[in-house]
């Protein structure tokens, strides 16, 4: 029944143009921010879920220096030990050397000055050993009866190559211990960047928009806005054509 009150055919026409205009901007915010989920507004439980995780991935970035200090500590301790070996494997040496001289000759003096030199450069690669203020070698390592053998007879007693092997011992055991940390604070490193990766792309699979598919729904929806305004100006004609029966 024509009605010059109502235009049935036009509200249809008008609302179905709305849903489309509604869903076309939807479609243009996923476009432009790349996510098809970018506020609570979109979908409040996948929101809610990846906010949450988005905390968990950015705390791993705290999670992850604390283990790379960790790390950077035990590095600059085996460093030193380095230096500290091979001095001891020098110390041996001269231990040996020292052992064949007279004692009191010029020969002792002058590889017991040697030998102490080198204790020397071991006291100040363990005290030199320091990473943002840790120094892992402050606790004893056994050397201290070898670094500094000063003193008539008892430098002669003190360099024996029986003291600087339980140092070497007692050193490689050490330096063992935080070779063993430093690979294992690696494979937590490791582990914490997979998680973190893991967490990130979780994340996106969850709010991430797919841009080829709703650039084809762009245009489609274009299409049907454009049909839209030409089927609400169709029913709008309809009071033109009840207008003209009363010509």
């Amino acid at each position: 029944m024509a009605s010059i009150n109502t235009n049935y055919g036009a509200s249809i026409a008008l609302q179905n143009l709305n849903k489309t205009n509604s869903e076309l901007e939807r479609t243009q915010n996923r476009i432009n921010t790349g996510m098809k989920v970018s506020s609570a507004k979109d979908s409040g439980a996948i929101f809610a879920i990846a906010t949450s995780q988005r905390a968990n991935a950015a705390s791993q970035d705290a999670v992850r220096a604390g283990l790379q200090r960790s790390q950077s500590i035990t590095d600059v301790a085996l460093a030193a030990g380095d230096t500290i070996t091979a001095a001891l494997e020098e110390m041996k040496s001269l231990a040996v050397s020292i052992a064949g001289t007279t004692a009191g000759s010029a020969a002792e003096t002058s590889y017991l000055a040697e030998y102490n030199a080198l204790g020397l450069e071991i006291t100040s690669a363990i005290s030199g050993a320091s990473f943002d203020g840790v120094n892992s070698l402050t606790t004893p390592l056994g050397v201290a009866g070898v670094t500094d053998v000063s003193g008539g007879g008892k430098a002669r007693a003190d360099a024996t190559t029986a003291k600087v092997d339980t140092a070497i011992s007692t050193v490689t055991a050490a330096l063992s211990t935080l070779g063993t940390q430093s690979k294992s604070l690696g494979r937590q490193i490791s582990f914490v960047n997979k998680l973190q990766d893991a967490l990130e792309a979780g994340v996106g699979n969850l709010v991430d928009a797919d841009l080829a598919k709703e650039s084809a729904k762009l245009t489609a929806l274009q299409t049907k806005q454009q049909l839209g305004v030409q089927a609400l100006s169709i029913a709008n004609s309809s009071s033109q054509t009840l207008l003209s029966l009363f010509r």
